[in-house]
């Protein structure tokens, strides 16, 4: 919108001045402011702006929160009232089936003796105690469970739980449980009331709201018949239409009216009002309702098209309407949801408290359900008492001239009087009435009807007298199960209607709670920051599935029986804790410390908590490799171990340092798979999208495989560098070694013995082959001999030939010679 809606209207009169100029000089008009948030919005084209007032209204509009009646004119204030009172008394109307029954039933609590005239004077005028029983029992069991001493408020942290949020869920519960049981000093009397109430009338009711005379939150008991609520409605919360009917005196509601919480009208006096219940119960117990000088007062709360602050879209929205009842008058007009909404949600004040589900609205409580049963027992138990009256003193028939000196006062034990016998004996002048003693029948059939309305009222106890003293436990946890579902289904809406309550007063608290802390808190204590509440939802103490501490009794005992037989598969310091604290045990802390309440400590702490047994812990923050260091060096310290071996308890001690150790063990193999990935990852235990955890799950698995080869590498580096450094391991490498000598050596030998051996095989193949050779030698010499013998020979008989011949021929030479010679002689 161009404009907000927070406009003054011109003021009333103002037209009766126009023209008169005269009076116009002497009188003090009154201005008119307009807020234009955008003017380019509502400038025309010709550079005029358009304005459009509301009709009917003379105020602001600009506070969300303030009080549209005192800005709407009387008739639309008017109409509005007729509507709103006629719903009521139809709403009224319609309840009237539930209330009479209510209300007939309340004759029948046996709280107040009746005198009685009928059928004589002094008639035994006593109740059955059924219902009432029924009644104090529903709220005894049902206060013990909601309100116990320490406070009936406990916290869940919202998403993951870190330490942040688990010191700030301790200084929420703290906080919360301390205003309910020191600031709000009503809170206790006014809870303990609407327990009573729910259990007889089947509906009680809490409105929770801030009270700005108090400067706190608050949260009250309504009783069923002053909350109108339209009988069909499934619940309050969606309801279309609330009413509470208050109560104020002329004092109060004067507070109010200066303190511009209600319009400051004249209201006349008080008119004389009371509920269709109040009526009723007048009626039944044949008395007149006293009249006082309160307002009644109709607080509705509904959803409204209001003109002139609803025209734009046509859509009703929550509103809080106050009308005093007496003259209409209609005290306020306020918005009942947040400012700036787009849905305009209804905010919540009313809690319903429901017994059981009835078929309309308002629930079925202990009137409706045992009244019969109780109508019943008080007939039985005034015919039985008033059969015995007259057995013991019965009534009869005498003569007339029949006189007692003195006066008909009855007779007292050990006395005697005169009496004046007209004639005959005193026999024969009284005939005494035949009035029969106490019928067996009536009392046999008054212990049944009880006993059907004890059962029917889930207050029946458990037979079991009839038990085993041996009887498996499951068994009695099966027979309690039977016995007390009913009122277990009971104590769950109890529990439901709980939670809405502290929801809404953690909001108020929330809301008026310090931004930070203007101190630094040691521990949660009385105070608690408007973040803290941010970060945890409060719910009751109550368990809904176990309404009573026999039922939970009974199954812890169940769970320490299983535990005997697999020890090792339970947190058995945290089973016997919570035992303890069911039974109701104070500083249960104390007496079974576990590992949630461990605290980070140095490893010789850790060390030391270990031989006395108190439970260690792990952080992820710590020096994972200083603590296993530490922690190992302890158990493998000899001193320390012979004295640990005398300790009875030697077994417990080493198995929680191993159990401790395996907790840092763990941190750091995260550590370094933080490491290896380069990012740090998501908390223990946080929870994940589905892709998320794939894709998480692909890395870390690439990581440890790169953290196992870098671990694998390193063993075996320590191996080596240990086996050098152990004279054992160093004798048992020696004499490795020498075997390992050995074994070389007389490889080595047999190696050169095969060598030596292929040698002499080579040398005799050599040598076989060099006497071949030799011999083929030998033979080539031989021939070679004889070739030269032969030779030589040739060669002999060759020369001796060419000697011969040379001979011949010089002998021939010689001879022609010769010859030649003698002829040159002669």
């Amino acid at each position: 919108m161009a404009i907000e809606k927070g406009l003054y209207a011109a003021p009333m009169g103002l037209e009766d001045l126009e023209g008169d100029l005269e009076g116009m000089e002497e009188m003090e008009i009154p201005e008119i402011e307009i807020e234009i948030v955008d003017p380019e919005s509502v400038t025309l084209s010709d550079g005029s702006m358009e304005i459009t007032l509301m009709p009917g209204m003379e105020g602001d509009f600009t506070e969300f929160g303030g009080n549209l009646a005192e800005m709407m004119d009387e008739d639309t204030l008017e109409g509005l009232s007729s509507d709103l009172v006629g719903q009521v008394k139809a709403d009224i109307e319609g309840r009237k089936d539930w209330a009479d029954t209510f209300v007939k039933g309340l004759d029948v609590l046996g709280f107040k003796y009746e005198e009685r005239t009928d059928p004589w004077e002094g008639a035994c005028g006593v109740n059955s105690t059924v219902l009432a029983e029924a009644a104090i029992r529903f709220q005894a069991e049902t206060m013990s469970e909601t309100m116990p001493a320490a406070g009936p408020v406990k916290t869940k942290i919202l998403g993951v739980e870190t330490k942040e949020k688990d010191e700030a869920a301790a200084r929420v519960m703290a906080d919360m449980n301390y205003e309910l049981t020191e600031n709000m000093v009503e809170y206790r009397p006014e809870h303990e009331r609407m327990l009573y109430s729910l259990g007889l009338a089947g509906s009680a009711f809490k409105k929770v709201y801030f009270d700005p005379n108090l400067g706190r939150q608050a949260a009250i008991y309504i009783s069923a018949e002053d909350v109108i609520v339209p009988y069909g409605a499934s619940n309050i919360e969606s309801a279309e239409r609330v009413t509470h009917v208050m109560r104020k005196t002329k004092n109060e509601l004067k507070k109010l009216q200066a303190a511009e919480f209600y319009r400051d009208i004249d209201l006349g006096e008080p008119e004389p009002y009371h509920t269709d219940i109040e009526e009723k119960k007048a009626e039944e117990g044949g008395y007149s309702l006293t009249d006082d000088d309160r307002y009644a007062i109709y607080e509705i709360h509904a959803d409204l098209l209001i003109e002139g602050i609803d025209d734009e879209d046509g859509i009703a929205r929550p509103y809080v309407v106050t009308i005093e009842r007496g003259s209409g008058e209609v005290l306020a007009v306020r918005r009942n949801y947040e400012e700036g909404d787009p849905l305009t949600l209804k905010r919540q004040h009313f809690v319903h408290y429901n017994y059981v589900p009835g078929f309309g609205f308002y629930g079925l409580g202990l009137i409706h359900i045992i009244g019969g049963y109780a109508r019943a027992g008080t007939s039985l138990i005034r015919q039985l008492v008033d059969a015995g009256t007259l057995s013991n003193l019965p009534g009869g028939l005498k003569s007339r001239g029949l006189r007692i000196k003195g006066d008909d006062t009855p007779i007292e034990p050990g006395e005697f009087k005169d009496v004046d016998v007209p004639s005959g004996s005193i026999r024969d002048n009284i005939m005494p009435l035949p009035y029969k003693e106490p019928s067996q029948t009536l009392l046999a059939l008054l212990n049944q009807i009880t006993t059907e309305g004890r059962r029917l009222g889930a207050i029946s106890d458990m037979d079991i007298s009839d038990m085993s003293a041996n009887a498996p436990v499951g068994t009695t946890l099966a027979l309690l199960e039977r016995t007390l579902k009913p009122m277990a289904a009971v104590q769950a809406r109890v529990h439901y209607a709980m939670k809405q309550e502290f929801k809404l007063l953690k909001a108020i608290m929330a809301e008026y709670a310090p931004e930070d802390y203007a101190y630094i808190p040691t521990r949660g204590e009385v105070g608690a920051k408007r973040e803290d509440y941010m970060m945890v939802d409060v719910i009751p103490v109550s368990d809904p599935n176990n309404s009573t501490m026999a039922q939970r009794v009974v199954q812890y005992q169940t769970v320490l029986q299983m535990s005997s037989q697999a020890p090792q598969i339970y947190d058995l310091p945290q089973l016997h804790r919570q035992m303890i604290e069911v039974l109701g045990v104070k500083n249960a802390d104390k007496l079974v410390p576990t590992k949630d309440d461990a605290k980070p400590t140095d490893p010789i702490s850790e060390n030391m908590d270990a031989l006395v047994g108190k439970p260690m812990k792990a952080f992820i923050y710590q020096d994972h490799e200083a603590h296993i260091a530490t922690h190992t060096s302890f158990m493998q310290d000899p001193m320390m171990a012979q004295m640990i071996g005398q300790n009875p308890q030697a077994k417990q001690i080493m198995a929680s340092l191993q159990a401790h150790i395996a907790e840092h063990l763990g941190f750091s193999y995260r550590t370094k798979i933080e490491e290896k990935l380069g990012v740090p990852l998501p908390a223990p235990n946080e929870e994940m999208d589905e892709d998320m955890e794939v894709q998480l799950s692909r890395l870390v698995a690439d990581a440890g495989k790169q953290l196992t080869q870098a671990n694998q590498k390193q063993a075996a580096q320590q191996k080596a560098q240990q086996q050098q450094q152990d004279p054992i391991i160093q004798m048992k490498q020696a004499e490795l070694q020498i075997k390992q000598a050995e074994e070389q050596r007389k490889a080595q030998k047999d190696q050169a013995d095969s060598a030596l051996q292929q040698e002499k095989l080579k040398l005799q193949k050599a040598k076989d082959l060099t006497s071949a050779m030799l011999d083929a030698e030998r033979v080539k010499i031989d021939q070679a001999e004889l070739t030269i013998e032969a030779e030589e020979k040739g060669i002999k008989l060759e020369q001796a030939g060419r000697a011969e011949r040379n001979k011949i021929g010089l002998e021939t030479a010689r001879m022609m010679r010769s010859a030649k010679t003698p002829k040159k002689e002669s």
